[in-house]
């Protein structure tokens, strides 16, 4: 038997993938490997690595076994890839199709990019012919769909909301903030009473934590629909939100030598390991906080907008899984990418990881099954927000855009109406090679 983890790729291989990706362009043609459907050897997968993956790897393995079991001749080895890196490895895949897994999980802000990039398979018979689709609730069914064709199968939906440690707010006589100066102002009262803590623990690197702010603020990311955008980045609403986030890297909350390079998951791996009074994390994260040490010691609430009351219009993330165009073996994989997306899987992986189901039958059941899911279906219900839906955000998100704005505003390099000045251009040169 492999090992749990199935880890094969050879640093040789890994290597000779990215030499390729830095050589050439992402090819945008081509099918299947010389049009075969192999029913048997080996399927490679790649998933995302999360914060506490052991869960993860658990119910996989699961689903791995019962499809080998069923298929024999047939092995699967799956990979566990860095989320951060993500667009370096996809890149190099497409570039190399030999080197490529035969289906990978990406970020529902991925689908247009993968698509435009040929990258990913079209399966629209295919889900159209699964009977659990239908329960797939619309914006998860819009989250794998380009152009009305369908590029795999939703996953789990994320949502983030604000984490507090209720053994810190009750020794300081702290009540969860209403808006967003009051957490400002909570977490500088952490900061101050405990100065071994980070009151409210940020990521110069989080853009997703970040985006929050902006939207709250009455920003946006960019106007237009239909494929074609502008940056509204650089707009005086959008400064106000990326003001708010940046005022709080400094010694008073989260020092920006230390906080100004995190990422979500550092944020994530602060709070639990009882660092910080108050994070930013999503329902997936739930998982990893009981993992830590403020297990039993902390409550979440959706993240409070500007006015008392109000929720701050989260990002409505998720991930998907999807057949690779490369695949030698499409029957399979397609029914490995079924069974990994499945409503048993998905029930597998909510209680496991805290992933929130994309079917809604399912969600209802994790829902009324853990009070934690809560706070995530409220957010999502006071409406969550999404990043334009064009294959130009890929690019913008790999090329660090937002992160790099922050990290040049906390920094003090540039002010903020520099920072996102050039930020909007960066944002706007994609958009306009996204055709």
């Amino acid at each position: 038997m492999k090992p749990s983890a199935r880890l094969t790729v050879s640093l040789a291989a890994l290597c000779a993938a990215v030499l390729t990706a830095t050589a050439c362009a992402p090819r945008t043609s081509g099918g299947s490997a010389a049009g075969r459907d192999d029913r048997s050897g080996t399927l490679r997968v790649w998933l995302f690595q999360e914060v506490g993956n052991e869960p993860k790897e658990k119910v996989v393995d699961t689903v791995v076994a019962a499809f080998e079991k069923k298929h024999e001749g047939t092995e699967v080895e799956v990979e566990y890839i860095p989320v951060e890196t993500r667009a370096q490895r996809v890149k190099a895949a497409l570039n190399d199709p030999g080197s490529a897994p035969d289906l990978m999980e990406y970020g529902n802000t991925d689908t247009a990019g993968h698509v435009r990039d040929g990258g990913l398979l079209d399966v629209t018979e295919e889900f159209a012919g699964w009977d659990e689709a239908k329960d797939a609730d619309p914006a998860a069914r819009r989250s794998v769909t380009v152009d009305g064709r369908v590029y795999g199968a939703p996953l789990y939906v994320g949502v983030r909301a604000l984490y507090y440690r209720t053994d810190v707010f009750e020794e300081l006589g702290l009540r969860p903030p209403r808006t967003l100066a009051e957490l400002a102002g909570t977490a500088r009262k952490i900061r101050a009473a405990k100065p071994g803590l980070y009151g409210l623990v940020v990521g110069g690197a989080y853009t997703y934590g970040a985006l929050p702010f902006i939207w709250a603020h009455g920003g946006e990311l960019a106007t237009g629909t239909g494929g074609s955008y502008a940056s509204a980045i650089d707009g005086a609403a959008a400064r106000k939100g990326i003001e708010a986030y940046t005022s709080l890297f400094g010694d008073d909350n989260c020092p920006a030598a230390k906080c100004a390079g995190m990422g979500g998951n550092d944020t994530v791996t602060a709070f639990a390991a009882g660092k910080a009074g108050m994070a930013i994390g999503g329902d997936f994260s739930h998982a990893a906080v009981e993992a830590g040490k403020v297990k039993g010691k902390y409550a979440v609430v959706p993240l409070p907008g500007v006015t008392s009351g109000s929720v701050a219009p989260a990002f409505a993330g998720g991930n998907n899984i999807g057949v690779l165009k490369s695949t030698s073996h499409r029957t399979l994989a397609v029914e490995l990418m079924r069974q990994l997306a499945s409503k048993r899987t998905q029930a597998e992986l909510f209680d496991a990881m805290g992933f929130l189901p994309t079917f809604t039958d399912v969600r209802q059941q994790a829902a009324a099954k853990e009070p934690f899911v809560k706070p995530f279906v409220d957010t999502l219900a006071a409406g969550a927000k999404s990043v334009p839906a064009s294959p130009a955000w890929a690019r913008i998100d790999s090329s660090l855009v937002l992160p790099t704005m922050f990290q040049e505003i906390v920094s003090g390099r540039k002010d903020v109406a520099t920072a996102s000045r050039d930020a909007a251009k960066k944002m706007d040169d994609a958009f306009g090679s996204a055709g």
